[in-house]
């Protein structure tokens, strides 16, 4: 896992201290440590006593591969397979080469929409499926445009960053070293 230039400690002992309705957005290209990241941060705000709410998409494995990915619910701990590699005679979502499952993208909203006002909210991730094709864990979007959580984590990939900063200009961008990414608005290089 590359670094990022935060620690996740750091960053939820700032959440603890700070006002609200702050926003970063978590950006890297795969296997950058997005998500690793986002869960160690989730785990240490909840050992200081945060609330904690979201969803995280951890990568599924099989002998080096990426062969699926989950979709956790951050708030209550369950664990659903959101999507698997595309297959030609699988039916399903076929996007970027995922086959996502429609039910657990139902049930990734249904958390998102239940969301209550928390000290910590991540979602991982908002990608091409979210800002391009409009599908997908869209209430992610109505979830951090309400401002009711103290910090909001957004994942986004680096070639979205611009259109996430359209839509949250206030955002700070945090990036891996080494990363390009689109320079924060507020003039921070991340």
């Amino acid at each position: 896992m590359r670094r990022f230039p935060e620690d996740p400690d750091a960053v939820a002992q700032a959440c603890r201290a700070g006002r609200g309705g702050q926003i970063i957005i978590v950006s890297g290209w795969r296997g950058a440590g997005k998500t690793s990241w986002c869960l160690a941060l989730a785990s240490r705000a909840r050992a200081l006593g945060l609330t904690v709410a979201g969803l995280a998409s951890p990568a599924v494995f099989c002998d080096g591969r990426k062969v699926a990915i989950d979709l956790r619910d951050l708030a209550g701990g369950e664990t659903r397979r959101l999507a698997e590699r595309a297959r030609p005679e699988a039916p399903g979502t076929a996007t970027l080469g995922w086959r996502f499952d429609p039910a657990v993208l139902a049930w990734g909203n249904g958390v998102l929409a239940a969301a209550k006002a928390s000290d910590l909210f991540v979602i991982d991730e908002l990608g091409p499926l979210e800002f391009v094709s409009r599908a997908g864990l869209t209430n992610a979007f109505a979830a951090i445009d309400t401002g009711r959580h103290h910090l909001t984590v957004a994942v986004i990939r680096p070639e979205l960053t611009d259109e996430a900063l359209r839509r949250w200009p206030r955002a700070r961008v945090l990036a891996p070293a080494g990363h390009a990414v689109a320079p924060n608005r507020t003039g921070d290089a991340v």
